[in-house]
């Protein structure tokens, strides 16, 4: 029997973050995946605003950028014609990364390599069982014998359909589906006209004339002619989940929306897809941890998906790894359930309610409703709130906090440029939480925790808003306490965190 710390299953985004921020912390990984090599149809294609911002808290965001084919500088809700801003968020990138997820699994299975751990495909697990000390996996190889692997936890990242949920009988409760799409890979003969050639907003990339109730985009890749061609609609309906995708199938969906000029020249790789909505109950089944796709699938709407399972990965890893290590204050494992099952709610909620405004044929109802979202949607306010749902800038976890009330209290710590020319995402590339001071009171009170805390010494912290004189940041870049001088439950908040002092 192998034995390891922690099993990962999957190997997509939300897999590979994980493994990373584990063995990052020191934890020994195994991450399994059941397919013979990882897949390169492009599937999602974009990282939101706050993704891109997770990525740079590792020093992953740069090679990102190499890899990307476009910078998305709005987003949309629903395709209506006001585009949502990210102004206002203090972001220092307001901007989606167009960026394939095959790409983006490429960048963090190397940042995976790079520790030390490699991928094993071909490896499929078909037997589960856990009990108060571990899990035990049996997982079948590519030369079909199986082998058992023992470790103190295991973590489901294995998609939609995950062996892992269905292993352990997990409800997956929600919506079945009532629109159905196709995601493909095509490569648009010469001559195609009315097609689009540029990728700065995602919102413009919809057909304008698609047939009443189906929703068509192409969106340009890196080579010329190469397009992801998605289309969805109640009237797609297939024979069932996994029939073949045809060129014809494609082509009929391509011209209703582009015209019979738009032809297909070659499908290199299709997939179906649905706007089913569900979720998971619980996140955490005893030592088993569900996050991704496993957790939580919805529709296709606004480009969320792939960015909720890697923000996923990253609330939980530094906790996972505290919990293996021992170093973990009572109850910070549950509290990735408490933080990251709303915000997947949430989500859910926003591409359910999109699906209304997409896939309504003619309605007076509807319309009159797209109408008065459109002029909701040009407000400030409303715009801000719906641009920080849907890119993740709006996400605020609740904090038990002996300090003051600020404004950064349970949010993402800006990424402010400091006084000695870093970044504050520059402070956070060990994965150990930080202590962002001006007061070298704050820096004395934490010395305790200096194994798992980098005090940070600065003249001021450059705030745009509220000013504060100390800021505690977790590994995953949120402010759990924050204080003015003097000094008040910085031992608690230290503590709650990140255990008991050394």
């Amino acid at each position: 029997m192998e034995k390891t710390d922690v099993v990962v299953v999957g190997s997509g985004p939300t897999g590979l973050l994980l493994a990373a921020e584990l063995a990052l912390a020191g934890v020994d990984v195994v991450v399994l995946d059941k397919l013979p090599e990882r897949p390169v149809q492009a599937k999602a294609l974009n990282l939101q605003p706050r993704t891109a911002e997770v990525l740079d808290l590792r020093g992953l965001l740069d090679d990102a950028h190499q890899r990307a084919i476009a910078t998305v500088t709005e987003g949309h809700f629903a395709r209506l014609p006001v585009p949502l801003s990210y102004d206002g968020w203090s972001a220092r990138r307001p901007y989606q990364v167009g960026i394939p997820q095959a790409r983006v699994e490429e960048l963090l299975e190397e940042r995976v390599v790079g520790h030390g751990i490699r991928v094993r495909y071909g490896h499929e697990l078909v037997g589960l069982a856990q009990d108060e000390a571990g899990v035990t996996a049996t997982v079948r190889g590519p030369d079909g014998d199986e082998r058992t692997l023992r470790a103190a936890y295991l973590a489901a990242c294995d998609g939609g359909r995950s062996t892992v949920r269905k292993l352990l009988e997990v409800p997956f409760p929600g919506t079945e589906p009532r629109a159905f799409g196709i995601v493909a890979d095509v490569v648009l003969s010469q001559g195609s006209e009315g097609v689009p050639t540029q990728w700065t907003s995602t919102a413009k990339l919809f057909a304008g004339k698609a047939p009443a109730g189906r929703v068509t985009a192409l969106i340009p890749l890196d080579e010329p002619g190469h397009y992801q061609l998605f289309t969805i609609g109640p009237d797609i309906r297939p024979e069932s989940r996994d029939a073949p995708v045809t060129k014809a199938e494609l082509e009929v969906a391509l011209q209703a929306s582009y015209g019979e000029e738009a032809e297909i020249a070659e499908v290199r790789q299709a997939t179906r897809f649905t706007d089913a909505s569900r979720q998971v109950e619980q996140y955490r089944v005893g030592r088993v941890l569900l996050a991704g796709d496993a957790a939580h699938i919805h529709l296709l709407a606004g480009a969320q998906g792939m960015n909720l399972g890697i923000q996923d990965a990253m609330n939980l890893g530094w906790k996972l790894a505290a919990e293996v290590r021992g170093r973990a204050p009572e109850g910070l494992l549950d509290t990735y359930h408490a933080e990251r099952h709303p915000v997947a709610a949430e989500v859910l909620e926003n591409t359910q309610a999109q699906g209304v405004f997409m896939f309504a044929k003619e309605d007076p109802g509807v319309d009159a409703l797209r109408g008065l979202f459109t002029k909701l949607l040009a407000q400030p306010e409303v715009n801000r709130y719906l641009a920080g749902r849907i890119s993740g800038f709006g996400i605020r976890y609740p904090m038990d906090d002996a300090g003051a009330s600020h404004e950064l209290l349970g949010a993402r710590m800006p990424d402010v440029r400091l006084v000695d020319g870093r970044w504050a995402s520059e402070l956070l590339r060990t994965g150990r939480g930080v202590l962002l001071t001006a007061e070298p009171a704050f820096t004395d009170a934490a010395r305790p925790w200096a194994d798992r805390v980098d005090a940070v010494r600065v003249p001021e912290i450059p705030l745009t808003g509220e000013a504060a004189d100390a800021l505690l940041i977790r590994p995953d870049g949120y402010v759990c306490w924050t204080a003015p001088a003097p000094a008040k439950g910085l031992e608690t908040a230290l503590t709650n965190w990140f255990g008991a002092p050394a």
